[in-house]
């Protein structure tokens, strides 16, 4: 929701979105499809589970996925100590009617810094095994009211006298954009940020699956559910823009395009969205709670069985280490957008597209009788794997190319300010 809205305000709207789709039915499946089958082929952690599938060659891959989790942890649990402190602000009725200029002294500080820690301090709580069973337990009601609200949110935004020009932005694409490369890898990048794909994580959960779980339609599942989600929320963030006037508040700072905008729509609802506002960031709250400890997770996973550490210690040295890491990002945005640039975006289509080279050359008769299983459908099978091993390659390459420069930019922005 957070990184979906913020891509499509800097992407062009409706161009992004319909890319977006195109890049996640070509690419995002199958490479999600095939996580999972190394994932329950090798029943391992990703480091473990590339090399025994792969070889020894192959097992930098591995390791490269625990580093693009915890670069992204340093930064993602900045951005969810932002939904903490809304979440409180909207309980103490204390989120003011500038959603713009709250937002810029919300983002980056001392204060920043403070809710990015306790945030960390409850992901390393649940994974090193304190609550996680009651957590699944309450995001079984959480989530579904979450994406309730949201409906209710986006039917509401129909109703507001300038939100047109939010649903012509976000839903009506300009054809001239869709060859636009930025919006070529913006939507590439965010496919495989909100389908975790190339950090690990799919794979990590899919060594869990049973035999007879049908990956395929899994796949299917979670891919409509992502994008479900992030396109509803952006019939209401745009409209709410456009309604609001907020568009040059959120141009100056698009990585805080959900945080202006929602907020400045709940007021607007009076006294019924102070209570909105309140069951929205706690909800989102627990969304974000749960991301961070499918992230976390993979780290100690690797450590619990490619080092032999014990799951306590792992979780809480892996979690204080990214904690500290994620500070600089806590004080500064730019910062923060840099991470995400090279973690968010790059090194996770990096790992795609060795992913893909690894399942469609390497194990592909394996991976193909572990698919049979819920996918019978030989000429089905065939297709996943053309598109395994020839048009995900051929797009990620393209995708990497035109992204070299802006990551190379945001390296050197990283060593900067660390220097």
């Amino acid at each position: 929701m957070w990184r979906f809205a913020y891509k499509a305000s800097e992407g062009g709207g409706a161009a992004f979105v319909l890319v977006y789709l195109l890049i996640v039915a070509l690419v995002g499946l199958p490479l999600m499809t095939s996580e999972f089958i190394v994932g329950r082929l090798s029943q391992e952690s990703p480091a473990r589970a590339i090399r025994r599938l792969g070889g020894n060659a192959w097992g930098p891959l591995g390791w490269m996925f625990i580093l693009c989790g915890v670069g992204i942890l340093a930064y993602y649990s900045v951005i969810a100590g932002w939904t903490m402190r809304y979440a409180i602000d909207a309980i103490r009725n204390a989120i003011p009617s500038d959603t713009g200029a709250y937002f810029g002294e919300v983002s980056q500080g001392t204060d920043a810094a403070i809710y990015h820690l306790i945030f960390m301090t409850a992901t390393i709580f649940v994974v090193a095994g304190g609550v996680k069973a009651g957590l699944e337990r309450a995001n079984l009601v959480l989530m579904p009211m979450l994406f309730l609200i949201l409906v209710g949110l986006a039917v509401w935004a129909i109703t507001l006298p300038n939100g047109g020009g939010g649903y012509a932005y976000y839903l009506r694409p300009d054809p001239a954009k869709l060859f636009n490369r930025d919006i070529l890898t913006a939507a590439a990048g965010q496919s495989f940020f909100s389908l975790s794909l190339g950090m690990g994580a799919l794979m990590t959960y899919a060594s869990y699956l049973r035999s007879k779980e049908n990956l395929a339609r899994e796949a299917t599942i979670v891919a409509l559910s992502d994008f479900g989600v992030a396109f509803v929320s952006g019939l209401i963030v745009f409209p709410v823009i456009f309604n609001f006037g907020l568009l040059g508040q959120v141009g100056e700072s698009t990585v805080g395009a959900l945080f202006i905008s929602l907020p400045a729509g709940f007021e607007l609802l009076g006294r019924t969205g102070d209570y909105i506002d309140t069951a929205f960031f706690v909800m989102l709250l627990f969304a974000a709670l749960t991301s961070a400890i499918s992230l976390l997770e993979v780290v100690v996973a690797a450590l619990v069985d490619g080092l032999g550490w014990h799951r306590r210690p792992a979780a809480v040295g892996a979690g204080v280490t990214i904690a500290v890491l994620g500070l600089p990002a806590a004080f500064n945005t730019t910062f923060l957008g840099n991470l995400d640039a090279l973690f968010g975006q790059f090194l996770l289509l990096v790992g795609g597209f060795f992913t893909a080279v690894l399942v469609g050359y390497k194990v592909l008769p394996q991976a193909d009788a572990e698919l049979a299983q819920g996918l019978p459908n030989p000429d089905l099978r065939g297709a996943w794997a053309t598109l395994v091993r020839y048009v995900a390659p051929v797009v990620l390459l393209v995708v990497l190319f035109f992204l070299a420069a802006p990551t190379w930019r945001a390296v050197l922005g990283l060593v900067t300010y660390a220097n």
